[in-house]
């Protein structure tokens, strides 16, 4: 556009110096070709427009959004049209209680009420991205600050329109991915509506009040020294257990031992029992239980 401005100064400037009259009027057809080499090479350049990757280009001409959409590239357009382009890449806009993290500096976490009357504060990231059909739209009905307009709003509206279903201890324990599932669909049909692809909602952190924390921490507390008695009652059962199985087994034993064992089969291990004496080579006596009982001295 700058060089269509100046080129048309220059053509002026030809078709002024254009008289008889002046010293300098036969430059007036070389100023003249000039300027009209110069609103050429404006009107070219301003045709061409290159659209980065990750974005997609918006034509408008005088105030009016076309339904065009230019793509990653080089593209041609109307030199006397205005182009502006979208990110529709991956996006996320974190709204957190840490000072640095989320979008807006300070404290930008959701408050919200729950079933029970409580106050709880959620954390949240949410991943989205624009639809480069939609982006037209999104230009003529919104504009370029769509974060502010529709992903704020909608995500914090929902987030609370769906969290007096939920008891405080249950959104930060056992329903937690219930929830999450539950605000993500609402929030994704609100962003379709405007043109806006939910990809994923993270719930980073959620806080309960201080006296709900102690109530928990007190009846995780109980339940795990349950757990713990539960572990030793199982433990000496099994002791228990134990002992009976062995003290059955020594029952069995000497029952087996006081009925089942004759005379000449203990005649037969005595003489067994000798013959392992017999063969060691230390000095000793042996007792044979045979006619007199005389003992015997066994050695090398």
């Amino acid at each position: 556009m700058f060089f269509i401005v100046i080129g048309i100064a220059v053509l002026i400037a030809g078709f002024a110096i254009n008289t008889p009259s002046l010293s300098f009027s036969h430059y007036a057809r070389p100023v003249k070709v000039v300027g009209i080499v110069l609103i050429l090479a404006g009107a070219l350049t301003a045709s061409i427009r290159q659209i980065d990757a990750g974005q997609v280009g918006i034509v408008s001409l005088f105030g009016k959004v076309t339904d065009t959409v230019l793509m990653p590239g080089l593209n041609f357009v109307n030199p006397l049209a205005s182009v502006t382009e979208f990110d529709v890449k991956t996006q996320n806009y974190t709204m957190s209680a840490d000072v640095d993290e989320g979008e807006k500096k300070g404290d930008d976490a959701i408050r919200v009420l729950t079933a029970d009357g409580l106050e709880v504060v959620v954390d949240l990231t949410v991943l989205y991205r624009l639809v480069s059909a939609d982006a037209p739209r999104i230009y003529r009905e919104i504009g370029t600050d769509y974060n502010d307009k529709i992903v704020r709003p909608v995500t914090r509206t929902r987030i609370r329109d769906n969290a007096v279903y939920y008891d405080a201890v249950a959104l930060y324990s056992s329903r937690r991915d219930e929830f999450q599932n539950r605000i993500y669909k609402s929030i994704e049909a609100d962003f379709r509506k405007r043109g806006l692809l939910l990809e994923q909602l993270l719930i980073r952190k959620i806080n309960l009040p201080n006296s709900v924390k102690l109530t928990i921490e007190s009846k995780i507390s109980a339940e795990q020294e349950a757990q713990k008695m539960q572990f030793v009652l199982q433990k000496e059962r099994q002791e228990a257990e134990r002992k009976r199985v062995e003290a059955q087994g020594i029952a069995d034993y000497q029952k087996i031992l006081s009925t089942g064992l004759s005379d000449k089969q203990l005649q037969y291990e005595q003489i067994k029992a000798q013959k392992e004496l017999a063969a060691s080579p230390n000095a000793k006596i042996v007792i044979m239980n045979g006619r007199g009982n005389v003992p015997m001295l066994l050695n090398n």
